[in-house]
């Protein structure tokens, strides 16, 4: 469960962000997701409740921004969205892509206290 990880990390991003901002308290934490980005949502909730107890997360609620897959294709020049299981371009058929956005998971914004 590589979500484990993820949440140690984002703990650590938290924490150094609060430590600069002397915050006390993260209330609400909102998180950009990628469809390719094979997380789990509610595997990074259950593990994010772990890591943050007793930190300045504690109890913070997760909110979920979902980013669509997009690429440019080389054979058609065009940007395109891609689903999942999707290899070819929607407007071509064409397999080479050069990927834009949908593999990331960040911090989008923090509300504290």
């Amino acid at each position: 469960m590589h979500e484990m990880s993820l949440c140690q990390n984002m703990m650590k991003i938290i924490e150094k962000e609060c430590e600069k901002q002397n915050v006390k308290q993260v209330t609400d934490l909102w998180l950009e997701i990628g469809a390719l980005s094979c997380v789990e949502k509610s595997s990074l909730e259950f593990c994010f409740a772990v890591v943050c107890r007793e930190t300045v997360a504690a109890g913070c609620k997760l909110h979920f921004i979902d980013v669509p897959a997009q690429a440019w294709c080389w054979q058609c020049s065009r940007m395109v969205e891609l689903a999942v299981t999707q290899a070819s371009c929607p407007y071509c058929g064409g397999t080479h892509f050069q990927m834009q956005q949908g593999n990331e998971l960040r911090i989008k914004e923090m509300a504290v206290k």
